[in-house]
């Protein structure tokens, strides 16, 4: 399932950019800034830097599971 995956990627401030946190559903090995921060808040030769800074993580979950246990703990 889609929406079971993601790439989350954390960046700190930079320069005069606020710190953001940024959520996309792609491949693990597409999990890192250059395909998740979109739109890219610096210009292109700060990128790099910028990308840096950031901590990516892949994460998986399973929403059916989820769904078990509110299920159980509703009831």
């Amino acid at each position: 399932n889609s929406e079971d995956v993601r790439c989350k990627c954390i960046c700190p401030p930079y320069k005069d950019h606020s710190g953001n946190i940024y959520n996309k559903n792609v491949s693990q090995k597409d999990c890192d800034c250059l395909h998740v921060v979109e739109p890219m808040p610096v210009p292109g030769p700060d990128v790099e830097a910028y990308c840096l800074r950031c901590e990516c993580k892949y994460e998986e979950r399973s929403s059916v599971t989820i769904k078990v246990n509110h299920v159980i703990l509703l009831a």
